[in-house]
């Protein structure tokens, strides 16, 4: 526990301040997803957002891809360290909103497979046809369905 808490520490301001704000989200994502489904959460995230004050939150000098290395590392670390369990969907979706919330227009996929009898299901996130959370390849062992999740990216002002 005490270092996880020095670990924490050493982080800067920005890749905390996403550290809790991924770790709030998934536990909220988790639980609207048992009880709501994934279009119903998918929804109320696109619903509910801050993209429309982004430029105004971040400074001149800001490094989209610098910030989305840091949103996907420290999802996966609320992810991992955080309070409650969270699925590759639910991950998915906390790094989507976030993305969004800076500005960066990304999209949540969805692909299936059948394992002998087992039907299997992954999500993860594409950035410009660049998969931003998967550190293999898993998620090429999936078929992709053809739409991508959200169906409307957000208008960047």
């Amino acid at each position: 526990m005490w270092e996880r808490l020095q670990r924490f520490n050493t982080l800067d301001s920005e890749a905390r301040g996403v550290f809790l704000r991924a770790a709030a989200l998934l536990p909220v994502i988790h639980l609207s997803l048992r009880i709501r489904g994934f279009r119903a959460t998918q929804k109320s995230l696109q619903n509910f957002s801050f993209f429309a004050h982004a430029p105004e939150r971040f400074p001149a000098n800001f490094d989209v891809g610098t910030h989305t290395r840091v949103t996907v590392r420290m999802v996966n670390a609320a992810a991992r360290y955080g309070w409650g369990r969270s699925t590759c969907l639910g991950k998915s979706l906390a790094l989507w909103w976030l993305l969004r919330q800076a500005g960066v227009a990304s999209s949540v996929r969805i692909g299936a497979r059948v394992i002998g009898e087992k039907f299997a299901a992954h999500a993860w996130v594409e950035c410009n046809g660049a998969v931003l959370n998967e550190p293999g390849e898993e998620h090429l062992h999936y078929a992709s369905f053809d739409a991508a999740f959200p169906l409307q990216t957000p208008e960047i002002p």
